[in-house]
């Protein structure tokens, strides 16, 4: 600590490896870091990393493939006969910090084999959950709120048209707000009120991804006091 910035501390270092620290005027992609997506399919807001999204996929409407948990995904992507191709956007369920507990990298499913077969590396992929920082993939992330708390990420159907707009930063279901209200009639929520240990505690109180997964009880001022001894 000098009391410096950043900036001037480093101003005078030299560079040796242009390939490695890029000129600001010369950047490796145009535009990186990541953006919130909003709309009726996360309507407080998901997250994309465009740096390791493929360009083609930034705007893209696709026909949606639901599994409705990461176990039904293992079961069922492998299979020959499941109806998807290239064109469609997976969306997995239940892996937000609630349905999954611990929030569980698993967002960047990988590809269905018979799409791998024809070359293709990346399709678009939505989900509650949340991937590494090192994967890539048009991958949109931390739907919130997660579907396992009620988010309209829950009421998704296989068939249902998904419109992805990164530039716009929009995430569409195209499905009306009248049948969107007869699905969450039908909808049944997840009981945790009867589950023990540390992971009751968690999934009963969690927030969703929008505001940190924080523990509700959590919040606000917790001290520092020292307490007194206990034995």
């Amino acid at each position: 600590m000098n009391g410096n910035s950043v900036k001037d501390n480093v101003k005078d270092a030299e560079r040796w490896g242009d390939d490695v620290i890029l000129d600001w005027d010369k950047p490796l992609v145009e535009s990186g870091g990541i953006a919130v997506l909003r709309g009726n399919l996360a309507e407080n807001g998901s997250i994309i990393k465009p740096s390791a999204a493929s360009p083609e996929l930034m705007k893209h409407r696709g026909r949606a493939v639901v599994f409705e948990d990461i176990e039904d995904y293992k079961a069922r992507i492998e299979d020959p006969e499941l109806d998807i191709d290239e064109t469609c956007i997976m969306v997995l369920k239940g892996a937000g910090p609630k349905g999954y507990p611990g929030f569980a990298e698993v967002g960047n499913m990988g590809l269905p084999p018979k799409v791998l077969q024809k070359g293709i590396k990346d399709m678009v992929r939505i989900s509650d959950g949340r991937m590494s920082g090192t994967a890539y993939g048009t991958v949109v992330l931390h739907s919130a709120p997660e579907a396992a708390a009620g988010g309209n990420i829950a009421l998704v159907e296989t068939g249902d048209m998904i419109s992805l707009d990164v530039d716009a930063r929009s995430l569409i279901l195209e499905v009306s707000d009248e049948e969107l209200a007869r699905r969450r009639e039908k909808w049944v929520a997840p009981d945790f009120s009867k589950e023990g240990g540390y992971q009751g505690l968690y999934r009963r109180t969690v927030m969703q991804a929008d505001t940190g997964c924080d523990l509700d009880f959590l919040i606000g001022c917790r001290g520092a006091d020292i307490p007194r001894e206990s034995h």
